[in-house]
């Protein structure tokens, strides 16, 4: 769908109007089916969640969004990748306390240049914890993390989410790389 199209329909959304809603997701699935396919070669070979059962998942608390006045698809997939990483990270938790701190989902930080002491140890729960650490001193650093690793954005598509230069995302990408890596190895 043209990028016009998509966020005016999106717009229609913010409005209240109940057919662009029924009308997103022909239009959305295939973006979203791919953040999802993304994040879950991530998670551990006996994961029970599917791609296509996440992207409903993921649509319904999207098209529930009452307050957030959509902007564009950058804005949109940005969000999706956030609903995602959340419902991955609540799956996780389930499951850990189901087990009882086993069954952790494993992780590689892909691009990280991170020591396989860190990637090799690394899980959902754990990456997540330290992100939200990150989020709380700095947030555009962790939106940055979260867009290019559990979205699986480019560089280029993490600017226009965020609306800021690329040069600027590679920078912010740097810095948080070396501060998840020294976080998750002490």
């Amino acid at each position: 769908m043209e990028e016009p199209d998509l966020t005016q329909m999106l717009r229609e959304i913010s409005a209240g109007d109940r057919e662009a809603v029924d009308r997103l997701l022909p239009a959305v699935y295939d973006e979203v089916r791919r953040l999802a396919r993304n994040e879950l070669r991530h998670e551990r070979a006996d994961h029970t969640l599917q791609a296509t059962g996440l992207v409903h998942e993921a649509y319904l608390r999207l098209v529930d969004q009452t307050r957030v006045q959509w902007q564009n698809r950058a804005h949109f997939l940005a969000v999706a990748t956030t609903v995602i990483r959340r419902i991955l990270v609540d799956h996780a938790r389930r499951h850990g306390a189901e087990r009882r701190g086993g069954g952790r989902l494993r992780l590689e930080l892909d691009e990280a240049d991170l020591p396989p002491a860190v990637t090799t140890n690394l899980d959902l729960l754990e990456l997540d914890t330290v992100l939200d650490e990150l989020a709380q001193q700095r947030p555009e650093h962790a939106r940055i993390v979260e867009l290019r690793f559990f979205g699986g954005l480019t560089v280029a598509e993490t600017a226009v989410a965020e609306g800021i230069s690329e040069s600027t995302v590679e920078r912010r990408w740097r810095f948080a790389r070396a501060w998840l890596c020294k976080r998750l190895t002490d």
